[in-house]
């Protein structure tokens, strides 16, 4: 596993911070967001690109392709699998995002007003929009030659690439696949525009407090930026070469609320269904699950139809906890799904349940037989833990990992 992300830059330092209940927003220092409605974000620290990638790779890549590279470095090396001992073909790469190169394409247009319309663009510029150019260059960085797309559904693309990658694993297309999610939405254009769609906090006076899912006083999400990448294998030929492994991709499954094209459904019908299928595709009931990694954002909306869908899945199983981490890494779009699902596993691995911070009072909506963790993390044995995310458009996308 490998991970960018505003609460660290490698799974160690993040899980770290995940645990310890961290809040990583504050104001943006990358633009004057003074003139915003939102003048914060969290965004990625203590972090230089040139550390990473050559001068080139950089260049010819927008920063959201950056994060994936990075990650996807960690990953591989964590893995510890060597490419001259196996067919290339059998290694593909899957990795999802929400918007892409669209501070590239933000900047390029801007660049082109600024000139009096003089049509004069950097030969870099399509390539760096490019949606699918994280894991076109994850797979020529490495070497390698098999399936290789990306998966493009909102702030589900994640958990998307995820379950592509287990069922091309499951048909026999590939022995290896690199996948997750990167995203690097911290821009004028972008804050500006969830802005316009009332779906960003505006505590502008406690950014490290605004998160606060499930809370009766949440305004919105805290945008965040960067990337998660997990190795998935094979079980008999990870097995066979003497491979970590961290625990069990078990199922997957995607519905759409076919609702709207911003808001979940109220009631939650196409996430409930999602989940029962994820479950039904891993052989597993709802009281075989121990945690649930809760897509919560801490908008009005989304937060109660998700606790609610939770609830008509999970209602009756005492020993469920559920938490909400984008209370201490923003909404990373795109790649929320990928960092959640490292958090779900680390939770398997490390049997602990990281907290939801921020939240004083939870919504009297909200089913109260949740048992949400808030404040502090606990210890507890987790065996099966499910990643929830969901995306504009009505995507429901979820994740369950099982320990070996």
């Amino acid at each position: 596993m490998g991970v960018v992300s505003p609460a660290g830059n490698d799974i160690k330092s993040f899980w770290e911070n995940i645990v310890n209940g961290r809040s990583n927003a504050a104001n943006i220092t990358r633009f004057n967001a003074e003139h915003f409605k939102t003048h914060f974000a969290a965004e990625i620290k203590d972090f230089k690109m040139a550390d990473h990638l050559d001068r080139n790779e950089i260049k010819r890549s927008d920063l959201y392709s950056q994060y994936a590279m990075v990650a996807a470095k960690e990953a591989i090396e964590d893995s510890g699998f060597e490419l001259d001992k196996m067919s290339p073909f059998d290694v593909g790469v899957i990795l999802g995002s929400a918007q892409g190169g669209f501070e590239t394409f933000e900047q390029q247009v801007r660049d082109f007003a600024a000139n009096s319309f003089v049509p004069h663009f950097n030969p870099f510029f399509i390539p760096k929009t490019l949606i699918n150019m994280a894991s076109g260059l994850v797979s020529i960085k490495y070497g390698f030659m098999g399936i290789n797309f990306s998966a493009v559904s909102a702030c589900a693309s994640a958990n998307t690439a995820l379950m592509d990658a287990l069922n091309y694993i499951r048909w026999g297309k590939a022995k290896i696949i690199i996948t997750g999610g990167s995203d690097a939405p911290i821009s004028e254009g972008s804050i500006g525009g969830y802005n316009a769609l009332k779906a960003l906090s505006t505590r502008n006076h406690a950014p490290q407090e605004a998160s606060r899912p499930f809370d009766v006083e949440r305004d919105g999400f805290v945008m965040g930026e960067g990337a998660g990448v997990l190795v998935l294998e094979e079980y008999e030929h990870a097995v066979a070469r003497g491979a970590k492994i961290y625990a069990e991709v078990a199922g997957a499954a995607m519905t759409s609320d076919a609702y709207h094209i911003t808001a979940t459904h109220p009631e939650g019908k196409g996430a409930i269904q999602g989940m029962k299928y994820a479950l039904h595709d891993a052989g597993l009931n709802a009281e075989d699950v121990n945690y649930v990694n809760a897509h919560a954002t801490s908008t009005p909306v989304g937060d109660l139809s998700e606790s609610k869908a939770i609830n008509a899945v999970f209602g009756n199983n005492k020993h469920l906890s559920v938490s909400a981490t984008k209370s201490m890494t923003g909404h990373l779009l795109g790649a929320a799904g990928a960092i959640e699902s490292i958090i779900a596993v680390k939770a398997i691995t490390d049997g602990i349940i990281p907290p939801t911070i921020n939240t004083q009072k939870i919504d009297p909506e909200v089913p109260a037989n949740l048992h949400i963790v808030i404040k502090e993390a606990i210890d507890r044995k987790v065996d099966v833990a499910l990643s929830n995310t969901f995306g504009f458009g009505g995507h429901n996308g979820i994740a369950l990992f099982k320990k070996v």
